[in-house]
């Protein structure tokens, strides 16, 4: 059945939660905001209390008529950055409490001074505060896409949503509209402004990106509608296979044969568009003897790599395991190897894993894949709690039919052999039929071969009487040896059936340990990974004094196992056996370690921009006690020499003293200004007037504030490239740290290059160095405030450049990265995007820097 997965605390008796409805839309412009206000218009007329919290119209004429009857709320506005922004009023929603609130933009960066951070955790306020919620998003906005849009657009989404918020929705409508027809609403104006038009079409707006965009979207609401349906086949009950979708669920034991399975299963899965992969590795409790963890860890390897997904689950009766697992899946294709069992196994027991599936199967295809280990023969698999079926039958059969058989053979050989050469050959009979059947089927054979050895053999024949006393010895040592064999047999078959079930029970115990290895850490994942192990209908994680917990006491199936002193893990859907309850309990243990390590990552969380924070502080002190001490110090005895009426300084020394004086705070200021630009970036309250800015402007202004140097500095290319997107001024900062760190750094007469190249549709200036260069391990450390690799003394600065010009950067949205110069040295590689190729407004919002 699918599952019913529950990680956090059950919700309690109180305010009954508000439903949010998604509408998603593949790209900026399908109408998810007309939509949504369509939504509240039909829900009003019907007479629900609606208002709208927040709507983004975007000027757009048809989407403003939406908004006549509706109560629009007003909104609360911020000051930031010199500028005024209007955001969601969260108290003024939640102090009207309407039924429904319309919101807008769901992945919407808060301007700081709210609450939230994000509106998506507004809204989550307001659900929990009973209000029912409409809200909208792109597609690209999802975490789980945004690198993948990012490749397809070549624009980074900077605003994001867990894709777990969304999925979480009562509903989601995905709101489609063909590639074309978008770009027809585009050229006739409907989505942006007209001058913005031409540059959006050629860019973020072309059909493929439209296209692929759209697919994303479809495949990810295709995916929570799969959810939705597994969700109602489990809580009705429906265990039949419904064929919405072809999933195919390949079957690996382990053996060489499960690649072969594994690009069969594959193959079929790609004849139908969508089609899922799944394979399975079912650890019996009795052990498979030829399951080798490498080879399944190699398997889950390749069907990870072709975009199946690997499972294991725990089950002592193979073929239903695996049905159970297909029918859980809602598979309709079920791909196993041919048997590798040798001929002579097949003649003792004809029906083996694949022929008991195949009568098992139902309404799932099941295909039997031949391969090159077919009927080679395996080792045997070291046998379960009973014997098979097979064997229990042959092993008294055999101990009644192999003595007379003897029997008939030594008779007719009568004169041949001694005694003692007869009793060893049914000794031997014995030992056979022990290693058979156990140990009941030997005393059974031991029994009937004593008796006919004592009637045909020993004298007088033809009689139960024994004349001679070696012979009445010979026959009592002969059972005596008879019943020790066999029970020495039936003992190291159990102790390999223990030896066999504990390699199981670590089997399952080493692919949750994988898991945790992965990352799949998440309290959720792990629960869900336990349901499919144990084949549960639902697998959850309540507090130990939980009502529901009670109310399950008296249902059938119900497993429940401690999971640390607060929890308890409760798994519904069949009893379990003892030897998966010690499993189980194993899994519960993981589940309360995942759940304190979540605690402490939370904990660590909070704590660590306090750390960060003092870490700053400490580094500042540290550095600004010499730093600007130095400065302040040179300029105040210059000062002081010359407001001094005990000298009489000469014209020549007086311009000395005011040169000094003029150079000490030049430094001081420039030593403040790197402190405030770096705490307002820390505090991000930067200001930034991003504007087409050329760097053949903007270099001469930077070398201005370069101290006097015998390293030349040249330039080439910068007024060939075109524009950049930035601001002028801080881009003039960026420019003057960087050649003032490789000024410093190059030896004396070898100059600096600073040159300039397109990429795309960003621009990048390189400031190359003949220097020492850098060591790899030490490329991030450049970027740490306070930092001056390689340099003895504290004159040199406070080692803010680097790190202010990457924040500036990354604030006028670009990037700065070294790489090695070739020959030696270092390169500063500054990306900025081109003017030209300026993202359409309303396409993404950056929110706060």
């Amino acid at each position: 059945m699918a599952p019913r997965v529950v990680a956090a605390d059950t919700p309690g008796v109180g305010v009954r939660p508000g439903k949010l409805k998604v509408f998603l839309g593949a790209a900026p412009g399908v109408g998810k905001t007309y939509r949504m206000l369509d939504e509240g218009r039909r829900r009003a007329r019907r007479g629900t209390d609606v208002v709208v919290a927040y709507a983004e119209c975007h000027a757009r004429p048809h989407t403003e008529e939406k908004l006549e009857g509706l109560e629009i709320l007003p909104r609360t506005h911020r000051e930031y950055r010199g500028g005024t922004f209007s955001e969601l009023d969260l108290d003024g929603v939640l102090a009207r409490h309407p039924e429904v609130a319309l919101v807008d933009e769901l992945p919407h960066t808060n301007v700081p001074g709210g609450r939230n951070a994000k509106r998506w955790q507004d809204i989550e306020e307001l659900l929990a505060a009973g209000i029912d919620v409409v809200t909208t998003v792109n597609v690209q906005h999802l975490e789980s896409l945004n690198d993948v849009v990012e490749k397809i657009t070549g624009v980074p989404q900077r605003e994001t949503v867990p894709d777990d918020v969304v999925r979480r929705a009562h509903q989601i409508e995905l709101v489609d509209m063909p590639a074309e027809a978008l770009r027809r609403r585009m050229a006739h104006g409907n989505i942006y402004q007209p001058e913005k038009v031409d540059a959006a079409l050629a860019h973020y707006f072309r059909v493929g990106n439209l296209t692929a965009l759209r697919e994303l979207a479809l495949l990810w609401v295709a995916g929570r509608v799969d959810e939705t349906l597994q969700k109602y086949r489990s809580d009705h009950g429906i265990g039949t296979v419904w064929e919405t979708r072809e999933r195919v669920v390949v079957a690996l034991t382990g053996g060489p044969e499960g690649e072969t399975l594994i690009r069969r299963a594959e193959r079929i899965a790609d004849r139908s568009s969508g089609g899922d992969l799944l394979a399975v590795h079912v650890a019996r409790s009795d052990g498979l003897a030829d399951a080798s963890p490498a080879a399944l860890a190699k398997q889950r390897e390749l069907v990870e790599s072709l975009g199946g997904s690997y499972h294991s689950v725990v089950g002592d009766h193979v073929p239903t395991a695996l049905l159970d697992f297909a029918r859980a899946e809602n598979a309709t294709q079920l791909v196993l190897g041919t048997s590798r069992r040798s001929w002579l196994s097949r003649l003792l027991a004809p029906r083996g894993i694949g022929e008991d599936t195949v009568e098992l199967s139902g309404d799932i295809d099941v295909h039997m894949v031949t391969h090159g280990g077919a009927g080679r023969g395996r080792r045997p698999s070291a046998p379960g709690h009973q014997l098979p079926y097979a064997r229990r039958v042959a092993g008294p059969l055999a101990g009644l039919t192999l003595p007379l058989l003897l029997t008939a053979v030594l008779a007719n050989t009568r004169g041949s052999l001694n005694l003692t050469s007869e009793a060893l050959l049914f000794l031997v009979a014995v030992i056979g039929v022990a290693c058979l059947g156990g140990v009941v089927s030997a005393l059974l054979a031991s029994l009937t071969a004593s008796l006919l050895l004592n009637y045909y053999f020993i004298p007088p024949s033809g009689q139960f009487t024994i004349t001679e006393p070696n012979n009445a010895l010979a026959l009592a040592v002969f059972v005596v040896v008879a019943v020790t064999v066999a029970a020495l047999v039936d003992r190291s078959l159990r102790l390999a059936r223990r030896a066999a079930s504990a390699t199981a029970e670590a089997e399952t115990l080493s692919s949750m340990a994988g898991n945790i290895l992965r990352g799949d850490q998440a309290v959720s994942m792990l629960l869900e990974r336990t349901r499919e192990t144990f084949g549960m209908e639902s697998a959850e994680l309540v507090p130990r004094s939980d009502q529901e917990t009670e109310a399950l006491e008296g249902h059938d199936g119900l497993v429940k196992v401690p999971a640390g002193p607060d929890r308890v893990l409760v798994l519904r859907g069949r009893s379990l056996p003892a030897s998966e309850h010690r499993v189980l309990t194993a899994f519960a243990a993981h589940l309360a370690a995942a759940l304190d390590h979540a605690r402490l990552a939370e904990a660590a969380a909070e704590v660590e921009p306090v750390k960060a924070a003092d870490r700053m502080r400490t580094a500042l002190l540290a550095a600004v006690s010499h730093d600007l001490r130095t400065p302040l110090a040179a300029g105040r005895a210059a000062i002081s020499s010359l407001r001094s009426t005990d000298v009489d300084f000469s014209a020549a020394e007086r311009d000395e003293l005011l040169a000094t004086a003029d150079e000490s705070l030049v430094k001081l200021n420039r030593l403040v200004d790197n402190l405030l630009d770096m705490s307002r970036l820390r505090a991000g309250a930067l200001t930034l007037h991003l504007q087409p800015t050329a760097f053949a402007d903007v270099l001469p202004l930077a070398l201005d504030t370069l101290p006097a140097t015998s390293v030349p500095v040249e330039s080439q290319g910068l007024t060939e490239i075109c524009d950049v997107l930035a601001d002028p001024p801080l881009l003039e900062r960026v420019i003057a740290n960087l050649v003032t760190n490789a000024v410093r750094h190059s030896p004396p007469q070898r100059r600096v290059l600073i040159s300039a190249s397109s990429l795309g549709s960003r621009v990048e200036l390189r400031v190359v160095d003949r220097g020492p260069g850098l060591r790899p391990e030490d490329r991030d450390r450049i970027f740490v405030p306070f930092q001056r690799l390689g340099d003895n003394d504290n004159t040199t600065g406070l080692g803010l450049g680097l790190a202010l010009s990457r924040g500036l950067a990354e604030a006028m949205g670009g990037t700065l990265t070294p790489e090695d110069t070739p020959g030696g040295g270092l390169t500063m590689v500054l990306s900025l995007r081109a003017a030209a190729a300026e993202e359409p407004a309303g396409l993404t919002y950056d929110g706060p820097a």
